[in-house]
């Protein structure tokens, strides 16, 4: 099943309002993070190295709605740590659905077959499933064994039931071209909705700081992945942000474009940088000081980044800012070039 039309014509209808009203800053896409605990220890993530009193704490369901309306953005995306593991999840999902966003919950996928039974399919549900590669390259990734075979069966029994599913890699140095090309198969195999592609980001918690990629190693593995990529391969994310990731396309970071909110508050400036929290969503777009961030700025923590949360947003602008911008999206959606 691909992104349902009413999917599209919802983000397409919202980001040409944005335009008409001439706004410059808007938001795409809530990072909505619940809680920070998982059930793993991902050497590259930086998002669990937090005291045992704060990774007991979550959101709760009315913060959550609060957020999503405050900001507004037709999508919302909930990572975490593990979001499977917040004991209300089930009422977060089914809010957020009724209000009419597009949900991507992400999970690792270990327990999704058990909590499958909390949700029911619906078009504004997706669970987007953590894959870092084929079996030994996600396995080493997530520092367990068995847990890629885990999630391939987890994403069978979810599609099974009528789920949308969708996947989720971060790539890092030392990534194997043609072992990710191989994986791309294995996920078209098992007929997941899309595949969701970003490099990693060096958080400064993350206990592994040797693998993380620079700007032009970035490029360079891109390229070597999604040049002449297959047809059936389907990406669920910009076309033109896979040029950017690719080096053909140069965008300034967005950060407003998907704000996160958190047990904090509103995280400044963004997902994967904490200088701060705001109270509120006016607060975080008006106080922060958004020149500070991105390549342009030479701010060296944003020196190396080209992640999603940042770019794609600014992939998605350039869709909707003018014809060419629209024309050249439709060009590398249809050649996939």
């Amino acid at each position: 099943m691909g992104v349902p039309v009413s999917q599209m014509w919802t983000v397409a209808k919202y980001v040409l309002t944005q335009k008409l009203a001439g706004r410059k800053r808007y938001p795409l896409v809530l990072m909505l993070e619940p809680l920070f605990r998982c059930n793993l220890a991902c050497a590259g993530c930086g998002k669990i190295q937090y005291p045992a009193p704060i990774l007991r704490q979550n959101l709760s369901p009315e913060q959550c709605f609060a957020a999503a309306e405050e900001c507004g953005a037709p999508m919302v995306s909930i990572p975490g740590g593990e979001p499977l593991l917040h004991p209300q999840i089930d009422q977060i999902v089914a809010g957020l659905v009724k209000r009419r966003k597009y949900v991507y919950l992400c999970t690792n996928a270990i327990l999704l077959p058990k909590k499958s039974d909390l949700f029911t399919p619906s078009k504004y549900l997706t669970f987007s499933v953590h894959m870092d590669g084929q079996r030994q390259h996600h396995d080493a990734s997530v520092c367990r064994s068995g847990v890629y075979d885990i999630a391939v069966e987890a994403i069978k029994k979810a599609l099974a039931r009528g789920f949308r599913v969708t996947t989720n890699t971060t790539l890092y140095d030392g990534a194997d071209p043609a072992s990710v090309r191989a994986f791309f198969d294995e996920m078209m195999d098992l007929g997941v909705e899309g595949m969701t592609l970003s490099p990693g980001y060096s958080y400064e918690k993350a206990p592994d700081q040797d693998h993380f990629l620079k700007k032009e190693k970035t490029k360079q593995l891109f390229s070597q992945i999604l040049s002449n990529r297959k047809k059936r391969w389907v990406f669920n994310q910009s076309a033109l942000f896979l040029h950017f990731l690719m080096g053909r396309r140069d965008y300034a970071c967005t950060p407003w474009g998907m704000p996160t909110y958190n047990i904090f508050g509103w995280q400044k400036p963004c997902y994967l940088l904490q200088e701060g929290y705001a109270k509120t969503f006016a607060e975080l777009m008006d106080s922060t000081q958004w020149e500070n961030y991105g390549a342009a700025s030479g701010n060296p923590k944003c020196a190396n980044c080209m992640v999603h949360s940042g770019h794609e947003a600014s992939a998605v602008d350039e869709t909707f800012n003018s014809t060419k911008g629209f024309l050249a999206s439709v060009r590398a959606t249809l050649f996939r070039t």
